[in-house]
C-alpha cells in the first residue's frame, strides 16, 4: 500500500495514547491489551519497527509509585494502621494504576519511534567515516 496520502502523526503523544496507527491515525496499533498488531489494517504500515521494550513498564511504575507511597505514608502516619490494611489499600491502588498507564504509555512510546525515525544503535569506526 502507498502511503502517499497519508500524512504522518504530528503528535506522537496524542496518537500513541489513543493507540493509533502513527502513519494514518486511522488504524489501530494494538492487537490485544498490550499486543501490537503486526501491521496497520487501513494503511499497512508495518509495526515491527517498533520496540519499547520496558520503557513502558519503567515509566507506568514510576509515576504511580510517588502517589502510592505518599498515600502509603499519610495512612500510616495518619491512622498507624496494621500491614494488612496497606497490602488492601495501597498495592491494589499501585497495581491498577501501574496497569491503566501500561497502553497508552506504550502507544505513545512506539508513535515516538516512528516520528522520531529511532533505529538502534550502531558504533562507526573511524575508518567507516
Amino acid at each position: 500500500m502507498s502511503d502517499a496520502h497519508y500524512h504522518a502523526t504530528e503528535n506522537p503523544m496524542k496518537t500513541g495514547i489513543l493507540g493509533r496507527c502513527p502513519q494514518c491515525q486511522q488504524g489501530h496499533l494494538f492487537n490485544g491489551f498490550l499486543k501490537l498488531a503486526p501491521s496497520c489494517e487501513v494503511c499497512g504500515l508495518d509495526y515491527s519497527f517498533a520496540d519499547p521494550a520496558d520503557g513502558p513498564a519503567f515509566f507506568a511504575m514510576t509515576i504511580v509509585a510517588v502517589p502510592a507511597m505518599l498515600f502509603a505514608l499519610w495512612l500510616q502516619t495518619t491512622y498507624e494502621v496494621s500491614i494488612w490494611l496497606h497490602l488492601i489499600t495501597t498495592l491494589p491502588l499501585t497495581l491498577l494504576g501501574s496497569l491503566v498507564l501500561l497502553r497508552p504509555l506504550k502507544g505513545w512510546l512506539v508513535c515516538s519511534q516512528y516520528f522520531h525515525k529511532a533505529e538502534e544503535g550502531k558504533l562507526v569506526r573511524k575508518g567507516d567515516l
